[in-house]
């Protein structure tokens, strides 16, 4: 089975037929993808910055994380889903588009660098959680971090057009 077939295959599915057969599904679809995206990106980024220093003095990471990381979480689970719903009636179309291994290729990697972030640089966060830089791999995080993400977001527009 070609990879070729296996887009067929998903454009084929119940879920691709239903976005494509119902009326405003792939509008509200694109509606929600781009709330989840918001949800996703405003509180990583919040976090990110914190862990590059803003507001050090008046926020831990700890209590930054408790609040920012569950609403990332919910929209990357909200983005995943939307974005794969519009994904499968276009399958061939999308997977064919130059901006289509980058936005896959960057969200392998912001996926890494969170399971390296807590599993690595998180696990002390006591040592540098208030008034204390955090390590330059937790700030190197950040940065990859923000530029990951902001790269999704652009790769996803361009499907659109590339």
């Amino acid at each position: 089975m070609s990879v070729a077939d296996i887009y067929s295959w998903l454009e084929d599915n119940v879920v691709a037929e239903a976005v494509r057969g119902t009326p405003y599904l792939y509008p509200t679809l694109e509606t929600i993808h781009i709330i989840g995206i918001a949800l996703l990106a405003g509180p990583a980024a919040a976090f990110d910055l914190r862990l590059l220093g803003f507001g050090r003095r008046l926020l831990s990471v700890t209590v930054a994380a408790d609040y920012l990381l569950p609403l990332a979480r919910i929209g990357f689970a909200v983005a995943a889903v939307t974005g794969i719903a519009m994904f499968l009636p276009g399958a061939n179309l999308i997977a064919d588009r130059a901006s289509a291994p980058w936005k896959l290729g960057l969200l392998i990697i912001a996926g890494l660098n969170i399971a390296l972030f807590h599993r690595r640089m998180y696990r002390n966060v006591a040592g540098w959680d208030l008034d204390r830089p955090p390590p330059g791999t937790a700030r190197l995080a950040a940065v990859v971090s923000l530029a990951s993400w902001s790269g999704v977001t652009l790769a996803g527009r361009l499907l659109a057009y590339t």
